[in-house]
């Protein structure tokens, strides 16, 4: 009993350090495996074996396959049409909603949202509609996407490996597919005919079609011979003003010097191209003793051009970026880019720049040389929004990539492999062919989601072995006494949907699985239908931007508000649960 009350604590402060962000959830799941241990109820010799678990070998090795697909390039044969769509808005995201759920059935659910959240930005300019109308749709397109594979959201997979556990064959590919695709195809029909009405038209104040208008702060201001900056470094100057000033280029003689090192000596004759407000910019005129230049082309040209790229970027969720800011960074010094702006929820922050601590789902306006500005990204965490003048992705090796996705399906789907097996040697297969390169390979395998599963799979299994899911599951019956085990079921559901728009949806399947084979075994009937359910309602995480990366992704470039979510996220949640609760009475209690 002492046990119990234990874990129960142990797992309602880890509930209220995830839902209110004050650690990031993989240290809050650490947390809650060691104390777990320290108090004896997980021996130290099994705290860390879920870091073995297969769920865990197989969601890393989705997320490095999801990776080789991005390189491979086969989305952007959908990506270049797309953008040129003739049609409504409705037939605009049926398409795009459509495509997006299809490739997140294959691949990990921001995987796909990172390859089409540029074409629908593009899509939006070209047809001078707001940004929001389409991204939160491609957001929720890619969890419900995510339903119709073993391999499409990791609660999908944590379900499968979880019914391996407790002595039965696990899910196989496809077993989610008869209830998962009819979600799927009802929601995206939704959302393109109707749901998008209910989204908020947000746009960026001042500037329709950019978020950034940056040429009102860029400056020419020119280095007058004799005067106290002449023979001084660019930091030396910026140190006389003492301001948040940004030196974006520097033009000597009719050469352009983008992104100049903070140690180039001036000369007299330089003009300097400077981003700064007008009072940080009269600050640095009269320390330095320079001179407001007289319009000069090429200077601003510096910006964006053949060797320099501007490009704006989202701070993903698990961003080397997150809770610190510029200065902390030093980015131009060690990463070589200039951050030019900062915006949240869709309005430019106009604080000084090098004081911003940066937060998920941040926009960011970057600029630095196109040779390095694409590794930068992928350092920094940040998901290339609306480039300019920036191309990523490889060489096409698009049959390659599909052939290897392919024959690891197969393998899985026949039981010639076990899925973790087929999965990992799908991912070294594209290591190994050239599709993806190792570096990318490991920065693919997104650590926090790891730890968190393997933290929080102990903590699962401590919650079934100390009897605590039986206690829980005899409560919910309790509550569904009167109804009949699809009832039981739907109230599973529902508490893994409050769950999951709270926490992360992989931590909600992990907590819930033991609970809903409990109330099955409880009730005599096959648990499976209850596993279905927990595995549907775990994904269905449309509430909040905080209930999945995907949605947090798009709160910054869509300027959606916390509240924007539900309305849409609330019909569509109960559109889901409508048709899946029918959909597993058939396909699964065989009514």
């Amino acid at each position: 009993m002492v046990d119990q009350f234990i874990v129960f604590g142990v797992i309602a402060f880890a509930l209220v350090l995830f839902a209110t962000s004050v650690w990031r959830y993989e240290i809050v799941a650490l947390l809650a495996l060691l104390v777990l241990v320290f108090t004896g109820i997980v021996s130290g010799a099994e705290a860390f074996y879920g870091f073995g678990h297969p769920a865990v070998i197989t969601v890393a090795g989705v997320l490095v396959i999801s990776r080789g697909l991005y390189n491979s390039g086969f989305v952007d044969v959908f990506a270049r049409s797309l953008s040129r769509l003739r049609m409504g808005i409705s037939g605009q995201l049926l398409v795009l909603v459509g495509l997006v759920a299809l490739f997140s059935g294959f691949m990990n659910n921001v995987g796909a949202l990172a390859l089409f959240l540029p074409v629908a930005l593009r899509m939006a300019r070209r047809h001078s509609v707001p940004p929001s109308l389409y991204l939160m749709p491609i957001a929720f397109g890619s969890l419900l996407g995510g339903l119709m594979t073993l391999i499409g959201t990791p609660p999908n997979i944590i379900i499968a490996m979880y019914r391996a556990e407790v002595g039965m064959q696990p899910f196989k590919m496809f077993d989610f597919t008869p209830v998962g695709l009819g979600v799927a195809v009802l929601g995206v029909l939704f959302i393109g005919l109707i749901g998008w009405k209910l989204i908020p038209a947000r746009k960026s104040p001042g500037e329709e079609n950019e978020l950034f208008a940056i040429e009102e702060y860029i400056t020419e201001v020119l280095v007058p011979y004799g005067s106290r900056s002449e023979g001084k470094t660019i930091k030396e100057v910026i140190e006389m003003s003492k301001t948040e000033v940004l030196i974006a280029g520097l033009v000597r003689r009719k050469l352009k010097y983008p992104v100049p090192s903070i140690y180039e000596v001036l000369t007299g004759g330089d003009i300097l191209i400077v981003e700064a407000d007008p009072e940080n910019l009269q600050d640095l005129v009269e320390a330095a003793g320079l001179e407001l230049a007289a319009s000069h082309k090429g200077g601003r040209e510096l910006l964006g051009s053949e060797e320099v790229s501007l490009v704006e970027a989202v701070v993903t969720t698990d961003s080397s970026l997150l809770g610190r800011t510029a200065r902390d960074l030093n980015l131009r010094w060690r990463y070589g880019i200039n951050l030019l702006g900062v915006a949240r929820q869709g309005t430019r922050i106009w604080e000084r720049l090098g004081s911003i601590k940066f937060k998920a789902g941040d926009v960011l306006l970057l600029q630095g040389r196109q040779g390095t500005l694409t590794e930068s990204l992928t350092q920094l965490g940040c998901l290339p929004l609306a480039p300019r003048f920036l191309r990523l992705g490889q060489p096409r090796r698009i049959f390659l990539a599909l052939g290897i996705l392919v024959t690891a399906v197969l393998a899985s789907t026949f039981n010639l492999i076990p899925i973790q097996v087929s999965l990992v040697a799908a991912a070294l297969a594209m290591v190994v062919t050239g599709i993806i390169n190792l570096r990318q390979a490991y920065r693919s395998i997104e650590l926090p989601i790891i730890i968190m599963l393997g933290a929080m799979i102990p903590v699962g299994e401590a919650l079934d072995a100390t009897g605590g899911a039986e206690l829980i599951g005899r409560g919910l019956l309790f509550i569904s006494q009167h109804l009949p085990p699809v009832g039981s079921m739907t109230v599973v559901m529902l508490v893994t949907v409050f769950l999951s728009n709270i926490i992360n949806n992989a931590a909600a399947a992990v907590l819930v699985a033991p609970i809903a084979l409990s109330m099955a075994l409880s009730l005599g009937v096959n648990p499976d239908p209850f596993l279905i359910g927990v595995a549907i309602a775990a994904s269905s995480s449309f509430l909040t931007p905080i209930g999945h990366q995907s949605n947090i992704l798009v709160m910054g470039p869509g300027g959606y508000l916390f509240s924007d979510y539900w309305k849409l996220g609330l019909p569509l949640t109960i559109i889901v649960l409508l048709t899946a609760i029918p959909l597993i009475m058939y396909f699964w209690f065989g009514i």
